[in-house]
């Protein structure tokens, strides 16, 4: 009793067919074989360790035409970066060393820039000094202190009673007073304290009330 055929006919010609295309494709393999370790061969003489593939080759050497992300094509900009961020140019701390107080303080309003005056009390009226530094780049609106030589001097108090509350304001800024504002800042001014034409000193507050005149109050607006 067998389990396979082993008999001879059609069977054992396909087996022998079967062999013979073996043999052949055997062959044709091994040529393939040999013409591929001849290549690696040439390969290792050159002295590298393995065949370049072609995606290496394209990476190695980029087609006629093409740009590489170092050179950007023309035309496309490439944004800067910065490591910090820039400040406009052209507004700086204008010369004011050696200047009159109040000469540079108007230097600095041209400007549209801030100030704050510290009076070292000693003698004369120039600027010793500025912070930030003369020639500082700085934005609209900074405020800039200046260090004047001598003591604050005295001024006259303006008379702003019955003026525009926004109007009473630049003017008492005008004679170096600051502003104080007991009942906001719209309608006339009713009263104002200290009255006047009376003596200050540069710096000091003058307050002043605008609107409706508060009741029980004195040096309001005289009635006709």
């Amino acid at each position: 009793m067998t389990d396979g055929y082993t008999g001879g006919g059609a069977g054992a010609r396909d087996d022998a067919g079967a062999g013979r295309t073996t043999t052949l494709l055997g062959g044709g393999l091994a040529v393939v074989l040999l013409a591929a370790v001849g290549a690696t061969g040439g390969w290792l003489l050159a002295g590298e360790d393995e065949p370049p593939t072609p995606s290496d080759a394209a990476a190695t050497a980029p087609p006629t035409g093409t740009r590489s992300a170092a050179h950007p094509t023309p035309g496309r900009s490439t944004p800067a970066r910065t490591g910090a961020p820039t400040r406009p140019a052209g507004l700086t701390v204008p010369e004011v060393v050696g200047e009159d107080f109040a000469e540079a303080r108007d230097e600095l309003r041209e400007r549209r820039l801030g100030w704050r005056l510290v009076f070292l009390g000693g003698a004369g009226r120039t600027v010793e000094r500025a912070s930030p530094a003369v020639g500082t780049q700085v934005r609209p609106g900074r405020t800039v202190t200046l260090y004047v030589s001598g003591p604050a001097p005295a001024a006259t108090v303006p008379d702003v009673v019955g003026d525009d509350c926004d109007e009473a304001g630049d003017d008492l800024v005008d004679e170096g007073f600051y502003p104080q504002y007991g009942s906001g800042r719209t309608g006339t001014v009713t009263r104002q304290d200290p009255p006047g034409d009376s003596t200050g000193r540069w710096n000091d507050q003058v307050s002043i009330w605008c609107g409706a005149a508060p009741a029980g109050s004195g040096s309001a607006i005289p009635t006709p």
